[in-house]
């Protein structure tokens, strides 16, 4: 009698592709960014609408793209439920809609939106967006404890700061404050994201005062003071 061998299967290699979650209505968009998304080496999910992508994020996704014209629950308020959620508030958004008005800006930004595209958009440009910020928040899961370019030398861990060798003394908020932007750099800032990071919401400090601690700053920044660049109508950012 022949002996019988048993087949043994090899199981699937894991999809160790980042996972992209697109919470957009519109199925021609939706397909033509997932077509462009894939081919770049990201897996995408889509939801059609609010309610269907929060339940989506809360499986686990690495980046979401939010449109904000949505049926039934508005993008905006998406945004702010992924940011109010602990297990959720550290996922990259990009918002990406037809909104091209300066409030909109402000308030995707004041929800803790990540980065805003305006439709119509380049394919291969949002796709750049994405790598970018899947790359951000990779990097943000290791703590860093400073930085260090030919300016500057910043040691999160000691408080301390030096610009072309000379030291900078600051008080803990207003390092914190510039700490903050430094870990953010290029990224413009709105005053109330900079006052719940920093100061905390439930603070009696005023988003509008944000203005006086910038001015601060700066005047203790001296010569390095145009590194804290101010973008008319949105915010701050820290420019290298």
């Amino acid at each position: 009698m022949k002996a019988e061998l048993a087949s043994t299967s090899v199981p699937p290699a894991p999809d160790t592709r980042r996972r992209v979650l697109l919470i957009e209505d519109d199925s021609d968009i939706a397909e033509a960014i997932t077509f462009q998304l894939e081919k770049v080496g990201l897996h995408v999910r889509t939801a059609r609408t609010g309610e269907e992508g929060l339940e989506a994020v809360r499986r686990g996704v690495d980046l979401v793209l939010l449109d904000l014209n949505l049926p039934g629950m508005d993008g905006l308020e998406v945004c702010r439920m992924i940011r109010r959620q602990q297990t959720t508030a550290h996922v990259p958004i990009i918002i990406v809609t037809a909104r091209a008005d300066e409030v909109d800006r402000v308030l995707g930004l004041e929800m803790g939106a990540d980065d805003y595209v305006v439709k119509p958009f380049s394919l291969k440009e949002l796709a750049a967006r994405c790598k970018v910020a899947l790359r951000r928040a990779a990097g943000s899961a290791e703590p860093v404890q400073g930085y260090h370019d030919d300016n500057w030398e910043i040691e999160f861990d000691s408080y301390i700061v030096r610009y072309q060798g000379q030291e900078i003394r600051l008080t803990h908020k207003e390092f914190e404050l510039f700490r903050y932007m430094v870990e953010r750099a290029g990224r413009v800032l709105t005053r109330e994201r900079l006052l719940e990071r920093v100061w905390g919401w439930e603070s009696d400090v005023d988003a509008r005062s944000i203005d006086a601690h910038i001015r601060r700053l700066r005047l203790k920044l001296g010569p390095a003071r145009h590194h804290v660049e101010t973008v008319v109508g949105l915010g701050y950012r820290f420019v290298k």
